[in-house]
């Protein structure tokens, strides 16, 4: 069984920066791409940012030069640096990675719990 750990969200004033890290524990084999979504009040779930595993990586424009996306495969950890953070940043961010391969069976998506990022004077 795979399981998700995210950390690092919070309250930040406009401006200011965070730091969003996922852990994926279980005995994983491979894991194809690890991302980032947000879902704010209201809104639908949205891509933030996405990192597969040669590198590549996609950002939606909203965040484009403002946050980062980062990967560590051999901790099967993936970041997101969030820098210049806006109010309209505020959501639930969710980490998800995509076609997970362990020794027991193969995930096409798996999805963390989610944490809070509130971008607020």
């Amino acid at each position: 069984q795979v399981q998700l750990v995210e950390s690092g969200g919070g309250l930040v004033q406009p401006g200011g920066s965070l730091r969003l890290s996922c852990v994926a524990s279980g005995s994983i084999f491979s894991i194809n791409a690890m991302g980032w979504y947000r879902q704010a009040p209201g809104r639908e779930r949205e891509l933030v940012a996405r990192i597969f595993n040669i590198g590549t990586t996609t950002y939606a424009d909203s965040v484009k030069g403002r946050f980062t996306i980062s990967r560590d495969g051999a901790k099967n950890t993936v970041y997101l640096q969030m820098n210049s953070l806006k109010p309209e940043d505020t959501a639930v961010y969710y980490c998800r990675i995509d076609t997970v391969v362990t020794s027991i069976k193969r995930y096409p998506v798996l999805w963390g719990q989610g944490t809070l990022v509130t971008v607020s004077s």
